[in-house]
């Protein structure tokens, strides 16, 4: 999910003052529950959406829903809802994850293959990936049987794509020229 320009502002200013305070962890955990909750649930989704319901009606629910976030996340919710950006949110906790990560020097890596990974694989491609990229990274495997075989890496806006679908389909291209 790619973030608007005043998600990514209210992200880094909530990862900053997170920073700050020591809270990182926290708000972190806050925001991941957050996402869990919108992304299972479509009626929560029409619920923030909704711009008939007021601002306080919808902070009163927000702390019924979510008693354990911690102080500085509640307050953080307040002021979104209270900016009447509550239809941002996603885009917000989405866009503080992202930054939270690249502040620490995670890199997320997506393979994608055409059957699960053996660890040999695995551990040859992470070995690899870990030297060439020089940080830490979170690896997310993905299974797409379309690709026939080989893999599809995808880091950020990089994409390299080692899948025996690819090369037939340039072939196909090259032979009809």
């Amino acid at each position: 999910m790619k973030a608007t320009k005043s998600a990514a502002r209210y992200a880094k200013a909530l990862l900053e003052l997170c920073i700050e305070k020591n809270k990182v962890d926290n708000v972190s955990s806050d925001l991941n529950a957050f996402l869990t909750a919108y992304q299972s649930t479509r009626d929560f989704q029409l619920f923030l959406d909704n711009p008939i319901i007021k601002a306080e009606k919808k902070i009163d629910i927000f702390k019924i829903l979510f008693p354990d976030f911690c102080d500085l996340t509640s307050l953080f919710m307040q002021l979104i809802f209270k900016n009447r950006r509550e239809g941002a949110l996603a885009q917000i906790a989405h866009s503080f994850i992202s930054q939270l990560k690249e502040n620490q020097g995670i890199i997320p890596v997506t393979i994608v293959s055409a059957s699960k990974l053996d660890d040999k694989t695995r551990q040859t491609l992470t070995s690899k990936l870990a030297s060439a990229l020089k940080g830490k990274l979170e690896i997310e495997e993905k299974i797409n049987e379309n690709l026939i075989g080989g893999f599809v890496l995808q880091m950020g806006d990089t994409q390299y794509d080692a899948s025996i679908s690819s090369k037939l389909r340039n072939l196909k291209v090259s032979l009809t020229k």
